[in-house]
């Protein structure tokens, strides 16, 4: 497993942040029955840098709390077995890892959001992290069903990794 996290935002308010995603990942791996040994990439960054990626990249003029780029197309979300054959560029050349993608998060929103949900940033941090990396597995959230499927997948995550909604996590 390697985890590549980034930091670029200005100031570090949640001191355990590489244990967070860590943590998250890794349980979102194993929550998926995920069969290999993965890379991602995490930039934790600020609204104006997620603002400018937003636009660039979906043509959003805004910026958002999170963004996923996943490296594979998935038939049916985080149906690995068949994933070597169809996307065989997903996969480390040298490593063998599955390339799953890159997560980019706004601290800003983490914050924003934190105190609007009434929980802690910590929480927040780890609800961004799961929501992406379903994202980086092939969920989507576009119709009311993938909607309700997706947000009781990352709720179990978050359940797992002790990530509830209480204020002053």
């Amino acid at each position: 497993m390697h985890i590549e996290i980034e930091y670029s935002y200005e100031e570090k308010f949640i001191p355990d942040y590489e244990d967070i995603i860590r943590n998250v990942v890794e349980t979102a791996l194993d929550y998926e029955d995920c069969p290999y040994e993965a890379q991602v990439y995490v930039l934790l960054t600020d609204n104006a840098e997620i603002h400018q990626v937003n636009l660039e990249q979906r043509q959003i003029d805004r910026p958002t709390d999170v963004l996923s780029f996943p490296m594979a197309e998935y038939t049916h979300p985080a149906d690995f077995s068949d994933l070597e054959e169809r996307e065989p560029d997903a996969f480390h050349p040298e490593s063998g890892e599955l390339m799953l993608g890159d997560i980019l998060i706004s601290m800003d929103k983490v914050k924003e959001q934190a105190r609007e949900y009434g929980h802690s940033e910590k929480r927040e941090l780890a609800f961004l992290v799961a929501h992406s990396m379903l994202h980086l597995m092939g969920y989507d959230h576009m119709e009311e069903e993938e909607r309700i499927v997706m947000e009781q997948k990352q709720e179990e995550i978050l359940k797992q990794c002790g990530y509830l909604r209480e204020v002053n996590q």
